[in-house]
């Protein structure tokens, strides 16, 4: 077997893996350099400096796995690999502490303007009254978004003798209250807290996360730490709320753009910035590189990845009683997730129909995939679906029965919301996943893009209002359904979306006569 390795790895990592295979360092390859040799590898392992593009997939005619030493995957074209039948795997856990304890430090240095005073002191002033600090002791420090980062973030905090609050709409009350933390809500944390951190991965729902309105809820004295991702806060409104003194301070590790020259932030004396040096410690250097050579003897020794990105979550042995039911069993979790205003603690899934006979594992992991995936960058698979719904506290209950209705087979997943059950049924039509009830109102349509949900009491016209904003906004509508509960009740209403429509729009259809809100699904 031979490996090839295009980016700079930690000794450690390339001493386990020559003591298997043989293993040739080749870094600062380009696209046509790397083309040229890797039809002779069975393995790639990389960090973020390569770029693994579809020709490159294509021109690995040995390739069996590709081992990214850290988490994020954007530099590897993950669907290519996948149609090749090419594992891709990772190390996500490696960098976690180092990641929290930058965090950390990002947050005394803003604290303390150690950048700053350090600056000065270089530039031959001795100009201390103008970097009188704040101290953390006694403070709040609002964490959003608990996984492993958040989670490290939070009892570093707690040592430093600070009041944690933490939101994060997929984790359970009583987990992070046994760490000290005390969950909130969003607008409270930003409203109360002195420092925020945000511990999130950028997905479509994380994406400006905090932007101007949530950074008008902070205080006056409050300081934001991203070291997470950049996008997850609004750069320019970010630049706007500390040019306006609406917020004192922020510390930046990661960027929309790298490096960020053109930011308006680079120049702003109130933000500490790094270069996106969160996992930059020679202990997690040598973990990430550790466990990806790991996971990389793994695959070509022929056994199973702990942390495969895009291994099939379906054994080959089920694959044909169940494919017809992944996507549907993942898309239910994906919008029970968005419905939801509160915490999930709980959920009770029942297969109804032909299903109550098979084996569902895969289904449960590939719900509990769509439940919580949009809160992790560890990839949600067959064998970690379970230990991550445990460390979030999320409970999964399953019931099987017979009977399904006016349907061969039908998943139903049932949760608490704001004090009401609540659930979602769904079931497959030509192998296309449906929802065919949300709540009290049966209703169907097929599970593909944008889903505009609007609650409201039925009324001639309404729906040519709605058509009006949408066609004004230049959003089109594919497809509708309206279930109702009595003529002239309440009702709602679902459009399939060809485009994305914007909160504004949403903001319009929810002023409309009769109309009680909506909810947008992204799938």
């Amino acid at each position: 077997m031979r490996v090839l390795v295009s980016d700079p790895l930690a000794q450690d990592g390339l001493e386990l893996l020559r003591a298997e295979v043989i293993v040739d360092v080749e870094t600062g390859l380009d696209e046509d350099g790397l083309a040229a040799v890797i039809g002779e590898y069975d393995a790639l392992v990389v960090r973020s400096g390569t770029q693994v593009t579809e020709r490159i997939i294509e021109a690995g005619s040995r390739l069996q796995v590709i081992g990214r030493a850290g988490v994020g995957v954007d530099n590897i074209n993950v669907d290519a690999a996948t149609r090749r039948g090419i594992l891709v795997v990772n190390a996500p856990d490696g960098n976690t502490l180092a990641a929290a304890e930058h965090t950390i430090a990002m947050m005394l240095s803003l604290a303390r303007h150690i950048p700053q005073a350090d600056a000065s002191l270089r530039a031959r002033k001795w100009a201390r009254k103008q970097f009188v600090g704040t101290e953390v002791n006694g403070k709040t420090l609002g964490v959003i978004g608990l996984g492993r980062i958040g989670r490290e973030v939070a009892s570093r905090a707690r040592g430093l003798r600070m009041r944690v609050v933490g939101y994060d709409p997929y984790m359970a009350s009583e987990p992070a209250e046994q760490l000290g933390i005390e969950m909130v809500q969003l607008d409270e944390l930003l409203a109360e807290s002195d420092f925020i951190t945000v511990h999130v991965p950028l997905t479509s729902d994380t994406r400006d996360l905090i932007g101007e309105r949530e950074l008008g809820l902070m205080k006056p004295t409050a300081r934001i730490i991203n070291c997470a991702r950049g996008g997850v806060v609004n750069e320019d409104e970010l630049a706007q709320a500390l040019e306006t003194n609406r917020i004192a301070g922020a510390a930046l590790d990661v960027f929309v753009s790298e490096p960020p020259f053109d930011s308006p932030l680079v120049n702003s004396p109130k933000v500490v910035l790094t270069p996106h040096l969160g996992a930059s410690t020679t202990e997690a250097q040598v973990a990430v590189a550790v466990d990806v050579v790991r996971e990389v003897l793994a695959v070509l020794a022929g056994e199973p990845a702990k942390h495969p990105v895009n291994a099939p979550m379906i054994p080959p042995e089920m694959q044909a009683q169940l494919l017809p039911f992944c996507e549907l069993a993942e898309k239910l979790g994906r919008s029970v997730s968005q419905l939801m205003d509160r915490r999930l603690s709980q959920v009770e899934v029942t297969y109804a129909g032909r299903l109550a006979d098979l084996n569902t594992d895969p289904l449960r992991a590939l719900l509990i995939k769509g439940l919580l995936q949009p809160a992790t960058e560890t990839q949600i698979t067959l064998v970690n679906a379970n230990l991550i719904a445990r460390e979030r506290g999320l409970h999964v209950v399953e019931r099987k029965i017979e009977e399904a209705g006016h349907y061969a087979n039908l998943i139903t997943v049932r949760f608490q919301d704001n004090g009401a059950v609540r659930k979602v049924s769904g079931t497959t039509v030509r192998d296309e996943p449906h929802i065919v009830q949300i709540d009290e109102y049966q209703i169907d349509f097929t599970l593909r893009g944008h889903q505009l949900l609007i609650y409201h009491c039925d009324r001639p016209g309404l729906i040519g209002s709605v058509g009006q904003l949408t066609g004004k906004a230049d959003v089109n509508i594919a497809f509708m359904a309206v279930g109702r509960l009595e003529p002239r009740g309440t009702s709602l209403m679902v459009l399939t979306l060809d485009e994305y429509v914007p909160r504004e729009v949403r903001t319009e259809i929810e002023a409309l006569p009769n109309v009680y809100g909506t909810r947008l699904l992204e799938l």
